[in-house]
């Protein structure tokens, strides 16, 4: 029976590729992930994030916050089939003020696509997503939009991305042209030439032609001034560039880079094309047992994402869950590792922005919503068989921090509600003053708009308005050896001490600077930006309460 399943699992294993997309905002994430669910059969036509005269929102964007901004603020699992493969697309947001949930969403992917924009290139929000990207060694693929627009010379780009990320680059395909001239892309896998033609907003899959790079018609399709400059740079591209690289790509040290248009559906078929060849099949995880295949019979898996509300005509709380290895089955009865519980998974939904349907299996790879009525934290892990347990999902340094009060003392229940479960959800890290006599919890944002979402749920899902007192801190830090070590090293200037939602004491400093002179002050004190992993050994203090 073993063997069977084994098998059973392995090519369905075979099968699948799972990616996150990360960008800067106005990159065009939302319209790059429509074009692919358009390709994947997903949907039948392609609604652009800023066409609203139809009232067509797009299809991964889902929280009325979002629907008004025209922005992503939350991560959605979309899940289509393309060319016999299941592709599992993890949506981040992308705006200014992204939020961990970027981040955590990044733990559960296998690989990455970076998007740029051809005018703009390398941004500040991409940098930091690569970092988190480049920590856990993943794939990433390099998508280069925005070709129909005017913008930098692709060996610009590609040098930046060399010189200031330290990747090495293999462009799979070349533009051809840019802006109003921008004509198509050539395919170094097949050496051939692919000319688009435009669809009405790029709202259905774009017509292309496709030619050899020596066929006679070339000149009835293309200016030769642009047939010529691709000859040359095709050329240079041999005699400068680096070879393709599996080994390197998959191990986070070569990215393979497409130019096209998402906008215009330009590249984006052939992007997808590529893709499932190149990229990383699901994986072995880390855990207390060691590396666990996706071939391993038993069933496991962990919580990446809590997401309460999605729909409002139900107050629900969904846990995303990654499966890791075996088969997932409905019904099935799972351990909960860090309370040791059994429970009963009943109610599985296949996740599609909104919309859900129940689903009966699934495999490693695949993204699973549960129920959670309060059972699930994020990085929790479940399993059958032989007890193990996956490495937790990291706190990343917040940059904002503001006391949240509530000004209605007649709604403390449905404020302290909200907040106990956002924390839970993890839509923001909440901190508390050492000082006994300061109760108001403290909010930690990476984003200024991670504040403005958890105020505005609180007043729309729990009926609790709120007010924001910010403090003057940018740094935060967590204290290595907890307090303990804190207390012996006595006073620390410049700094404020509080406690995380585990009771684990954190520094938080108004710059780099102060923070720097703390750690030349005490030597002794090892600080962390990313906080300890909450594992099953010291879970204890802070989820029971």
């Amino acid at each position: 029976m073993t063997t069977e399943l084994q098998t059973e699992i392995q090519a369905e294993v075979e099968r699948r590729r799972n990616f996150a997309i990360i960008s800067h905002p106005d990159a065009g994430k939302t319209t790059l992930t429509e074009k692919l669910l358009l390709y994947g059969g997903a949907i039948h036509e392609a609604g652009a994030v800023k066409v609203r005269k139809a009232q067509r929102h797009a299809t991964s964007d889902w929280m009325a916050m979002e629907q008004q901004r025209g922005i992503s603020i939350t991560s959605t699992v979309l899940q289509f089939e393309y060319n016999n493969c299941q592709i599992n697309l993890l949506d981040t947001p992308g705006h200014q003020d992204f939020s961990e949930d970027t981040y955590r969403t990044l733990a559960a992917a296998d690989n990455a696509v970076m998007l740029e924009d051809a005018a703009k290139g390398l941004e500040p929000q991409t940098r930091k997503l690569f970092e988190v990207c480049k920590m856990r060694s993943l794939p990433i693929f390099t998508f280069i939009n925005k070709m129909d627009r005017p913008g930098r010379e692709p060996l610009e780009l590609l040098d930046e991305i060399e010189k200031e990320l330290g990747l090495k680059t293999y462009p799979v395909n070349w533009p051809i042209g840019m802006g109003d001239r921008f004509k198509g892309v050539y395919d170094r896998r097949k050496q051939q030439i692919h000319l688009f033609e435009r669809s009405a907003h790029g709202s259905r899959e774009a017509l292309d032609t496709v030619l050899d790079l020596g066929d006679p018609r070339i000149e009835n399709y293309l200016d030769q001034d642009l047939y010529y400059q691709l000859k040359e740079e095709l050329e240079l591209l041999e005699e400068v560039g680096s070879e393709l690289n599996f080994d390197e790509i998959h191990s986070g040290k070569m990215t393979p880079v497409f130019f096209g248009s998402a906008m215009t559906n330009f590249g984006v078929k052939l992007f997808l094309d590529s893709f499932l060849d190149y990229a990383l099949k699901p994986g072995s995880h880390l855990s207390t047992l060691g590396d666990m295949p996706p071939e391993y019979p038993e069933f496991t898996g962990f919580v990446f994402k809590l997401q309460a509300n999605m729909d409002a005509k139900h107050r629900d709380r969904v846990a995303f869950v990654r499966v890791c290895t075996g088969k997932f089955e409905k019904d099935m009865t799972v351990n909960h590792a860090r309370t040791g519980k059994v429970i009963r998974l009943s109610r599985p939904q296949k996740l599609f922005a909104q919309e859900r349907q129940s689903i009966e299996i699934a495999y490693p790879g695949d993204v699973i919503g549960l129920n959670n009525p309060g059972v699930f934290a994020i990085g929790d892990t479940i399993y059958m068989g032989k007890k193990l347990e996956y490495e937790g999902i990291p706190c990343f340094s917040p940059e904002l921090f503001a006391y949240l009060k509530n000004p209605n003392p007649s709604k403390f229940k449905q404020f302290h509600k909200g907040v106990s479960e956002l924390r839970e959800e993890g839509a923001v890290q909440i901190m508390f003053s050492a000082d006994e006599s300061k109760r108001d919890p403290i909010l930690a944002a990476v984003g200024q708009l991670q504040f403005e979402v958890v105020q505005f749920r609180l007043q729309n899902e729990y009926g609790a308005e709120t007010l924001l007192d910010p403090l003057p801190y940018s740094v935060a830090r967590w204290v290595t050896g907890g307090w303990d070590a804190l207390n012996q090293v006595g006073r620390i200037f410049n700094a404020a001490v509080v406690k995380d939602s585990w009771n684990r004491p954190v520094l938080l400093f108004k710059n780099d600077w102060n923070c720097r002179q703390a750690e030349g002050d005490h030597p002794e004190l090892k600080l962390s930006s990313i906080a300890p992993v909450v594992s099953v050994q010291n879970s204890s203090s802070g989820e029971e309460e």
